[in-house]
């Protein structure tokens, strides 16, 4: 399965938060499964971290590579063909970076990893709690 983190699966994840589940957990580890960080979670990191929202170990540009690496996870790039989906988009919801990693998931048939029940409204898969 090609998995796609929302970026508080990530977050949780190398944090080793416990609001992550054992699925989850198990998804992520599975070597028969692809997992991806979009630059938009990174983008996203960053702006937080930057705002004062989201403290982080260090900072992001030299944290989130290092934690992306370590556990394996591949990042995925934004492309034209990605943001030609947006316009097809509900506005369900007003999040610009779930919008977009919801158009990634699209365009490359990946699997979103949310807790966020405003995506289910969307056409895509999902793999929930």
């Amino acid at each position: 399965m090609k998995l796609l983190l929302d970026t508080h699966i990530f977050l949780w994840f190398i944090s080793g938060d416990c609001r992550l589940s054992d699925n989850f957990i198990e998804s992520i580890r599975s070597i028969d499964n692809v997992v991806y960080l979009s630059v938009i979670s990174i983008w996203e990191v960053t702006v937080k971290y930057q705002i004062g929202k989201l403290p982080l170990p260090q900072h992001p540009e030299t944290y989130l590579p290092i934690q992306r690496e370590r556990h394996l996870i591949t990042s995925l790039p934004l492309t034209e063909a990605c943001i030609a989906h947006l316009v097809r988009l509900p506005s369900i919801h007003r999040d610009p970076f779930d919008r977009m990693l919801i158009c990634q998931a699209l365009e490359h048939d990946l699997t979103i990893l949310t807790v966020d029940d405003v995506v289910l409204a969307y056409p895509v898969k999902i793999l929930k709690l």
